[in-house]
């Protein structure tokens, strides 16, 4: 069984902590392959920068199908789910957003949960994904840790007290469960649960348990009405299409077990926020790799 585990903002360093949280929780039959965008947003903290996660959510989710090796399941490591409806109406297989599953988990879990998560403006979509997944009476708090995601990619100690302080809160509050609000804190999970005493659900791990379940169970995506294939192609923020029987997505950053490293084809992963990818043909099937100098952020991670 392969998961594509699908980053929708560009930091490699990210994409490969949250690999690696997923590859913790599968199956040893389960291959957990993890790519992200080469240009788009760097970090998902605004409606603005939704629009962008959701159309490389789309972009790349499209390619891996028209790959030479599908993916058997897909999981948008993203907690304000982008692009989730949009996704499902492209493939057969399960599509599993991380909030849905946390929530998901969570309630039964316990029976009532909160919600600690990033910057204080993601507030309002979190309380909007409570809403569409019926979980108004489950969640008794939602609480806005102030720490940027992109300072999550390495955790630090001043960031783990943040989060357990407000989780404690949150506890005493009468959540019987924490859900982390960001793939960014995926490798926290185990750690907070025990300092702060009730159990800790971290997206990630539950969408790649709740996907591989899935496609033991033969359950993929229903065809029927809304998320029957789109009557038209999406054209895309890049125009980058797949590349026929190419194993690595167009314009993407990939990190896998097997590959160790990160690759990225056809465009730089270190260009500006928003910016628009250089023109030019994709590599075809037998085009090197090509290796990234690494963010400043990356350079523990990838050194």
């Amino acid at each position: 069984m392969r998961i594509l585990l699908v980053n929708p903002n560009t930091s490699r360093a990210m994409t490969a902590k949250i690999a690696d949280a997923a590859r913790g929780v599968a199956g040893r039959d389960v291959e957990i392959d993890a790519v992200c965008p080469a240009t788009g947003a760097a970090a998902i903290e605004s409606h603005t920068d939704e629009i962008a996660a959701a159309a490389a959510v789309v972009e790349l989710i499209a390619a891996d199908r028209d790959g030479a090796d599908p993916a058997d399941a897909y999981v948008i490591a993203c907690f304000g789910d982008p692009g989730l409806d949009a996704a499902r109406e492209l493939v057969n297989a399960p599509v599993v957003g991380i909030a849905e599953a946390a929530m998901h988990l969570a309630s039964v879990s316990g029976r009532h949960f909160g919600v600690v998560t990033t910057l204080s403006r993601t507030l309002g979509r979190a309380r909007d994904l409570v809403a569409r997944y019926g979980m108004e009476r489950a969640c008794v708090s939602l609480a806005a840790t102030g720490i940027p995601v992109l300072d999550l990619e390495d955790t630090a100690s001043e960031s783990v007290a943040t989060i357990e302080r407000l989780s404690a809160e949150a506890a005493a509050g009468g959540a019987d469960v924490i859900v982390l609000g960001c793939a960014g804190m995926a490798d926290l999970c185990a750690e907070l649960t025990a300092r702060v005493g009730v159990p800790v659900v971290d997206g990630v791990a539950a969408a790649v348990g709740t996907a591989s379940a899935m496609v033991r169970m033969g359950l993929g995506t229903s065809k029927r009405d809304e998320y029957a294939l789109p009557p038209r192609a999406f054209g895309g923020a890049s125009a980058a299409g797949a590349v026929p029987g190419a194993g690595v997505v167009p314009g993407a950053a990939a990190v896998s077990a097997e590959r160790g490293a990160v690759r990225a084809v056809g465009r730089s992963a270190d260009a500006p926020v928003h910016a628009a990818g250089p023109g030019g043909e994709p590599h075809g099937p037998a085009a090197p790799a090509t290796t990234l100098p690494p963010q400043a952020a990356d350079v523990e991670v990838f050194a």
